[in-house]
């Protein structure tokens, strides 16, 4: 049985807050839940799948006893952001082979409340008596990508604002996202350096909230209220050193994209809308070319004069203002990649982004550091009858 013909996804939630202090972690997963139901139209009784990531405040357990579902089938796999990507294809899977009928998926975080801790390495880590010395940080570490990238392809810190000013267009319409003002060329490039080549405004935004995912079988999701929106490919890789073989300007993408298009059957010129993990503006037009669309080396040309816009550009992507302008819950941007996704095959994107005719849809995110090991994870949805 294929994935298009037994896992569709039924509800999505994505918290309204960017900023909870007063709220409790577990509570910020209670109202994320509880809205992927309603929009369902099921509640926790239904829930026979629980899958989570180590944002889960006390486990898999803690959390399954506080939401008050009684799963027979349960997941928490944690590769960073691209988590909840990689959830979606576990759940169809689980589906498929009988393990479940309807399945939960959820983050929530509060690092805009409680800070970002530094990157940190586990003692017993392979890697750390070799790399801690040189204070590798999620900044320094994209940066090294985006220097290389001007390097060996002639990208531009002109093309790489290009990322922001379209996300910023897109933000401008969502009453929720952090931040709503349009920007241009020229405002991403006069906000200051934080780490070469790299200013304040290719960053992403760090928010708190959260957000959870509803996938059933599909003859479930057709008895329930919402347009039928079917996983059809999925892809997950990692990618890391290789004994230091490795181009630190190419990503994990590279390897799940095409697993993804396989299993669907489609390519990437038949996406009529993206949702790429936008972690920083270079994390983009690496994984643009990596998911094939558009040449390695070409992903600065290919954003530049506003080719990501909605109804200007060829590919739109991140209509809801993505983390660079909206929402990056947990610092994990898997979770919103899918649920604006689902919104755009759904027609329930603001009209002034909705893409039309939306019904192909791709969902990436990664999981880790682009210039060192990480997961990339990629979910191909269709719009059914």
């Amino acid at each position: 049985m294929a994935i298009a013909e037994s896992a569709c996804i039924a509800g999505i939630f994505e918290h309204p807050l960017r900023h909870a202090p007063d709220h409790s972690l577990g509570q910020l997963h209670a109202e994320v839940v509880a809205g992927a139901l309603a929009d369902a139209g099921l509640d926790q009784r239904d829930v026979d799948g629980f899958f989570c990531a180590s944002d889960a405040p006390g486990g898999v357990l803690s959390i399954a006893d506080y939401l008050g579902i009684r799963p027979r089938h349960v997941n928490a796999t944690e590769i960073g952001g691209a988590s909840y990507i990689a959830h979606v294809a576990h759940a169809a899977q689980a589906i498929r082979a009988g393990k479940c009928n309807i399945a939960l998926i959820t983050l929530a975080g509060q690092p805009r409340t409680k800070g970002t801790p530094p990157r940190a390495y586990a003692a017993e880590a392979p890697e750390a008596p070799f790399e801690l010395p040189y204070g590798p940080t999620v900044l320094n570490l994209y940066a090294m990508v985006a220097m290389r990238h001007m390097y060996e392809h002639g990208t531009t810190a002109e093309q790489l604002a290009w990322v922001k000013v379209a996300a910023s267009h897109h933000a401008q319409h969502n009453p929720n996202a952090l931040l709503r003002k349009v920007v241009t060329v020229e405002d991403v490039l006069s906000s200051p350096i934080v780490c070469d080549p790299l200013h304040r405004l290719d960053c992403c935004v760090i928010t708190d909230g959260g957000g959870a995912l509803i996938v059933c079988r599909e003859e479930i999701a057709r008895s329930l209220r919402k347009p039928l929106v079917r996983a059809i490919g999925t892809g997950t890789a990692i990618k890391h050193h290789n004994g230091g073989k490795v181009d630190i300007t190419a990503s994990g993408a590279a390897l799940s994209g095409p697993v993804a298009f396989a299993e669907a059957g489609v390519t990437p010129a038949d996406i009529k809308y993206a949702s790429i993990y936008d972690s920083f503006t270079i994390t983009v037009i690496v994984q643009l070319e990596d998911l094939g669309f558009c040449e390695r080396g070409q992903g600065g040309r290919f954003v530049s004069d506003g080719n990501l816009i909605s109804g200007v550009g060829k590919l739109p992507f991140n209509t809801d203002g993505g983390g660079l302008c909206n929402n990056h819950p947990s610092n994990r941007g898997g979770m919103t990649k899918v649920i604006e996704a689902v919104r755009q095959l759904r027609g329930e994107a603001h009209p002034a982004v909705q893409v039309n005719n939306c019904d192909l849809a791709l969902a990436h995110a990664t999981g880790g550091s682009l210039a060192t090991r990480h997961a990339s994870a990629t979910l191909i949805l269709e719009r059914a009858a």
